[in-house]
């Protein structure tokens, strides 16, 4: 007889948005179970049924995978530096907020969180008062001409939308794009996915873009579980978020 596995319970926050609302009605299409939180506080104030899918916003996501004994793995801080040259396509390292002082101009961001704009900074007294050794990317100046968020899962493409161009977001536009573009897309991802070289967590997001004058490039790699989903396919996203919660 087959093994019977319980259906997942998918946990979103208490704000509503429309990634979550999208999210939500995909997972009761396929007859999953939701719970949506009511506090912004860990532990969860009543029990959540396993196995446990988690999108939730940054801090609160960390602090209830800890009350419940998951783990959401955040990319590597060295990953885009580290990536190479062919699919990055500029300069970028991984230094300290105080080394970054030297550097600028240059878009300097922190590797794995918002705890401050990401965005080019042209002197030391524009960058946020933050501590010295803080780790922070710092990136040459470039220009995108547009820049796609991807969901993939095992290697492979699930979902991809465009969500800005020329860094105006594309939201009033629906994220419209075209045919040709997304077979550009295409070819570049399968490109990266392919290599052995390039590593990468089961279940990630992949933004990638065209730099002006140079092609298309690695924009940043991000967590699933808390990416927003621009004009994705819910449920293929859904399916990508599934697992990036995991067991300790």
């Amino acid at each position: 007889m087959d093994e019977v596995h319980p259906l997942p319970t998918l946990v979103l926050s208490p704000r509503y948005t429309p990634d979550s609302q999208a999210l939500w009605r995909a997972a009761i299409q396929r007859g999953w179970h939701v719970q949506r939180l009511t506090h912004w506080t860990a532990p969860p104030p009543v029990p959540i049924n396993a196995p446990v899918v988690l999108y939730l916003e940054g801090g609160l996501a960390h602090s209830i995978a800890e009350a419940l004994g998951l783990k959401l793995p955040e990319p590597p801080d060295n990953w885009l530096p580290q990536l190479p040259i062919e699919y990055r396509q500029r300069q970028i390292q991984l230094t300290t907020m105080e080394a970054a002082q030297a550097l600028l101009p240059a878009f300097v961001k922190p590797p794995n969180d918002k705890r401050f704009p990401a965005k080019v900074y042209s002197s030391p007294a524009e960058l946020p008062a933050e501590a010295a050794d803080l780790p922070v990317l710092v990136a040459e100046v470039v220009v995108w001409e547009k820049e796609f968020r991807c969901f993939v899962l095992d290697r492979q493409l699930r979902t991809a939308s465009l969500y800005a161009r020329y860094a105006a977001p594309q939201d009033e536009a629906d994220f419209a794009s075209t045919a040709e573009e997304h077979a550009e897309l295409e070819q570049f991802l399968q490109h990266l996915l392919d290599d052995p070289q390039v590593e990468l967590p089961r279940a990630v997001v992949i933004d990638v873009g065209v730099i002006a004058g140079r092609g298309w490039a690695v924009v940043e790699l991000n967590a699933a579980w808390g990416a927003g989903i621009y004009g994705c396919d819910p449920a293929q996203v859904l399916e990508v978020v599934r697992y990036a919660t995991e067991r300790l």
